[in-house]
């Protein structure tokens, strides 16, 4: 994991709310576990996104899939 100094500006009250939401201790970690949950969340909302893009096959065996050689 690389670490990078950064400055930002954040909204004062939302990171105090974060802060007691989460239980953290310090703000690295509140901001540290939000921004993890973002990126989960948008990685779900892609796979959403391809619910009825593909096409599933209801005789597929995947058993039988695996002993294949």
């Amino acid at each position: 994991m690389s670490h990078m100094a950064t400055n930002l500006a954040i909204d004062d009250k939302l990171l105090e709310e974060a802060l007691r939401i989460g239980g953290h201790r310090t703000k690295k970690a509140t901001v540290t576990e939000a921004l993890e949950e973002y990126i989960q969340r948008r990685k779900q909302t892609r796979v959403l996104e391809l619910f009825g893009h593909i096409d599933f096959d209801p005789k597929y065996d995947y058993k039988k899939a695996r002993w294949r050689s």
